[in-house]
């Protein structure tokens, strides 16, 4: 989930950059169309979209393959094959269901919506039963550029949250030719594994609960565990979106992705190396040093923020701002927690067409 560093960071801060609030749960969020104050520069507003109910839609429809790099990815498409690309990215304990009320909305407006599984979940598989189950965050951002050269696809506007934020945030840092524009739930989400080693304050240590409960064998007996792993997937579902009245159905529409026969391997592996507790490959070793050094993002970015998420830092996205050096505008949605694109699709899905016309 969220870089426990940066979260730690803010903490101490005040008040910050201007935020947008929007609407809660109880009504569908509706983006300000105006930008104002040291959250914004530059752009042009899009018209709004239609308003829908968060559960408007409940499923893609048929299901997409194709080979890139290390992986067989499952993903699903929407919208005209020749539109302009949105590519969505989903985080932990989450799949592509995120996305399915935003990708008909975008849709609507000529998107094409490329919405994978990431490694470890759902239908994507690894092509080679002996490649290393390795979580760390270059080697899933390296996943979505594979991805986008199998498809053909040489730019795309990336929105994510989790770790999709944080897969979108690396490729707009490290290949922004690729990046069109940005959408990052929850802003700058880079991994210094080497901050990580800090302890945080007592209330934020015991936010970042599983994390430790993953370094542990318990830990990861539970996520091998189809009841338990369900069980510890759904509470925590219900910890960061507290507001969020999902039902039995659509969890369990998620949870068959956690079937995946590397699903415990890629999620214990990606929260112990972020701890420094599991080592990563050297293949990757020199996007990591670069990672190390958090650097700037320039491509055309909006960040929201979930006010009822616990891990959403006070200060408006000031801890932040300085990481985002191009057009850029921050938005905090009031009421909404951790699932941010599906709690809220309609404020998620507006973001992605305000900041494609930036």
């Amino acid at each position: 989930m969220i870089n426990r560093r940066t979260f730690g960071k803010a903490m101490a801060l005040g008040a910050g950059a201007a935020a947008v609030s929007l609407t809660g749960p109880q009504a569908t969020p509706v983006v300000a169309a105006p930008r104002s104050g040291a959250s914004t520069s530059g752009g042009t507003s899009a018209s709004a979209l239609p308003d829908i109910a968060p559960g408007t839609h409940t499923n893609f429809g048929r299901m997409r393959h194709v080979t890139a790099g290390f992986l067989n990815v499952g993903y699903a498409e929407v919208g005209p094959a020749h539109g302009p690309v949105v590519i969505c990215l989903h985080g932990w304990p989450y799949d592509i269901h995120s996305f399915v009320d935003v990708a008909p909305l975008l849709a609507s407006r000529g998107y094409r919506v490329i919405v994978p599984y990431l490694r470890g979940h759902g239908s994507t598989r690894f092509r080679s039963a002996t490649t290393f189950r390795n979580a760390q965050q270059s080697a899933v951002a390296l996943d979505i550029i594979a991805l986008m050269d199998a498809l053909g696809i040489h730019r795309a506007v990336l929105a994510g949250f989790d770790w999709g934020s944080r897969t979108a945030d690396i490729i707009a840092a490290l290949w922004p030719e690729r990046v069109k524009a940005l959408v990052s739930v929850s802003g700058y989400l880079i991994t210094n594994v080497e901050a990580q080693q800090e302890p945080l304050p007592a209330r934020a240590e015991h936010t970042w609960w599983y994390q430790y409960y993953f370094s542990t064998e318990r830990g990861r007996r539970a996520m091998e565990d189809r009841d338990k792993r369900r069980e510890l997937c759904r509470l925590v579902w219900e910890t960061v979106s507290p507001t969020w009245d999902f039902d039995d159905a659509t969890f369990a529409r998620t949870a068959t992705a956690f079937e995946n026969p590397d699903y415990a391997d890629i999620v214990i592996h990606n929260y112990r190396w972020r701890l420094g507790l599991a080592d990563g490959e050297r293949r990757y070793d020199r996007y990591e040093k670069r990672l190390a050094g958090r650097p700037v993002i320039t491509v055309p970015t909006i960040t929201l923020d979930p006010e009822r998420d616990p891990f959403t830092a006070p200060g408006n996205g000031a801890s932040y701002r300085d990481r985002f050096t191009g057009a850029y505008e921050h938005r905090t949605l009031t009421g909404i927690g951790h699932n941010l694109p599906q709690e809220a699709p309609t404020a998620f899905a507006q973001a992605v067409v305000d900041v494609d016309h930036f």
